[in-house]
């Protein structure tokens, strides 16, 4: 199964000021990140963020917050604790007129106001916690959940890579950002194809 760029959206878990000097390998991490953002704004995927305890934690880096449509401030490890799933499907159109005055089995019911995109790629820190968990609700939510791995840190190998075995079992789909960038454009003659390239380059 490969991503499909039109079902696809981006969340970018926790790369907060004060969090990440401690990640290990954190600059490689960090410049992955940016090339997954910058990528799914050209190909027109949503980007989402979260930031932990920002008022404790800072917000996340501001090249990588910039290209955010919305950015969730959360208390939670996992995200969809606090509203993540609800960002990430679109709203239901109620019935509009005096439809509801019909019986129940004439009304229609309620259409989602825009397509679907149930394929979540998602990257951050710290692997272990914050993105393992909102991953796990993600997955718990029916969402197809794609890690990005060379786009997500801790602070220790040993606890990133434990994150990445436990996801692996739990269904997530385990890439790496250039897995996602050429599966998102599927051929050299996308029109994002240089620009994309150069990212990578």
């Amino acid at each position: 199964m490969l991503l499909d760029v039109l079902e696809s959206q981006l969340v970018l878990v926790d790369y907060q000021e004060r969090l990440m000097p401690a990640i290990h390998e954190a600059a490689f991490v960090q410049a992955n990140a940016l090339r997954l953002a910058k990528a799914a704004r050209l190909l027109e995927v949503p980007v989402w963020g979260t930031e932990q305890v920002p008022e404790k934690l800072g917000h996340n880096l501001p090249e990588l917050r910039a290209l955010c449509q919305r950015t969730l401030a959360k208390h939670h490890f996992g995200a969809v604790s606090d509203g993540l799933a609800g960002w990430l499907r679109p709203p239901v159109r109620q019935p509009s007129g005096n439809a509801r005055s019909l019986p129940k089995h004439l009304q229609k019911a309620p259409q989602p106001a825009a397509p679907e995109r149930p394929s979540i790629v998602v990257a951050g820190c710290e692997a272990h916690v914050c993105l393992l968990q909102t991953a796990l609700e993600l997955l718990d939510e029916e969402f197809d959940v794609w890690v990005v791995t060379d786009a997500c840190g801790s602070r220790t190998e040993r606890n990133r890579d434990a994150a990445f075995d436990r996801l692996a079992g739990a269904g997530a789909e385990l890439v790496t950002t250039e897995m996602v960038l050429f599966e998102w454009m599927r051929t050299a003659q996308h029109p994002a194809f240089r620009d994309i390239q150069a990212l990578i380059k």
